[in-house]
C-alpha cells in the first residue's frame, strides 16, 4: 500500500481538503459581491434616504413619498461572516463586522458627503476632492472617523438580530418544509438551502427586523458624518449630545425615526438581495 508521501504532489486531495482551500478568501468574494449588489440595487434609495435624516434644507418639507419622486440626481463586506446562528457564532458575527466597518468606515463617511450634495450646491468635486477636503479641514485621519461610535454602538443589534432572525426562519423553514421551502445545495446535494423567493422573503424580514431596532443610532450617525456641512454642526459632536438634539428639536417620529418607511423600502429589498446573492455565492464557490 502506497503511503501518502509517496502519492506525490500531483495527487488529487481529498474532497474535504479541497473545499477547506483559501475557504476565508472564498468566503470574503462571496460577501463581497453580495453586498455590491445590494448596494448598487438601492443606492438611489439610499440617496434619499440621507437627504431626509440630515434635514436637507430642499427636502424638510417632504415627506418619504414625495422625497422620492422629486428626488433628482444621483462593502457590505458583513455578508462574508453568514452561517449558523448560536449566541457564540452571533457575537463572532457582530466582532467580524465592526472591524469590517471600521476599516471601510472612511469611504462610507466620503459616499455619504458625496449623496448628500444637491445639483448646483457642490462642495466636493468627487471622490478624490471629498478625501482631501475632509483630511485638511476636519483635522486629518480623526475627521475620517466622525459618528464611528454611533456605528459601532449600533452594530451589535443591528448585526446580532439580523443574522439571528435570518438563521432561525432557515432553521425553522427547514425543520418544518424541508419540501416546500427547501432544495439541495447545488455544491453539495446532502446539504438543503432555502429556495430563491424564500431566501429573499426571509432576509427581507431580518432586515427590516433590524433596522427597526437600530435605526436612531443610524440617524444620528448619519447627522454626525455630516456636521461640518450642517448648519447645526456644533450641536452633532458626540453620540449622546445628537441624540438629545435630535430628539429635542424634532421628536421621534419626525427626528429619531424619519425616513424609517423609506428605510423600509430600501432595506428590505437590500437585505433580500444580500441574503440571497450571498447563499447563491456560497454554492458556486462550494462553501457549504
Amino acid at each position: 500500500m502506497a503511503s501518502p508521501a509517496a502519492a506525490g504532489p500531483g495527487a488529487a486531495l481529498p474532497p474535504g481538503a479541497a473545499r477547506r482551500d483559501f475557504y476565508w478568501l472564498r468566503s470574503f468574494i462571496a460577501g463581497g459581491v453580495a453586498g455590491c449588489c445590494a448596494k448598487t440595487t438601492t443606492a438611489p434609495l439610499d440617496r434619499v434616504k440621507i437627504l431626509l435624516q440630515a434635514h436637507n434644507h430642499h427636502y424638510k418639507h417632504l415627506g418619504n413619498k414625495e422625497a422620492t419622486w422629486d428626488f433628482r440626481a444621483r462593502a457590505s463586506i458583513n455578508g462574508w461572516i453568514h452561517g449558523s446562528h448560536s449566541a457564540k457564532s452571533s457575537q463572532e458575527k457582530t466582532g467580524k463586522g465592526i472591524t469590517a466597518v471600521i476599516c471601510t468606515y472612511p469611504l462610507d463617511m466620503v459616499r455619504v458627503r458625496l449623496a448628500f450634495q444637491v445639483k448646483g450646491e457642490h462642495k466636493y468635486m468627487g471622490i478624490i476632492h471629498a478625501f482631501k477636503m475632509i483630511y485638511t479641514k476636519e483635522g486629518g485621519f480623526s475627521g475620517f472617523y466622525r459618528g464611528l461610535m454611533p456605528t459601532v454602538v449600533g452594530m451589535a443589534p443591528y448585526a446580532g438580530f439580523s443574522f439571528f432572525t435570518f438563521g432561525t426562519l432557515k432553521s425553522i423553514g427547514l425543520a418544518q418544509a424541508p419540501n416546500l421551502l427547501g432544495r439541495p445545495s447545488l455544491d453539495n446535494p446532502d446539504v438543503l438551502v432555502l429556495k430563491t423567493h424564500v431566501n429573499l422573503l426571509c432576509g427581507g424580514i431580518a432586515g427590516a427586523i433590524a433596522q427597526t431596532i437600530s435605526y436612531p443610532l443610524d440617524v444620528t450617525r448619519r447627522r454626525m458624518q455630516l456636521g461640518a456641512v450642517l448648519p447645526d454642526s456644533e450641536k452633532c459632536l458626540t453620540m449622546v449630545q445628537t441624540l438629545k438634539y435630535v430628539y429635542q428639536q424634532h421628536g421621534i417620529r419626525r427626528g429619531l425615526y424619519r425616513g424609517l418607511s423609506l428605510n423600509y423600502i430600501r432595506c428590505i429589498p437590500s437585505q433580500a438581495v444580500a441574503f440571497t446573492t450571498y447563499e447563491l455565492m456560497k454554492q458556486f464557490l462550494h462553501l457549504n
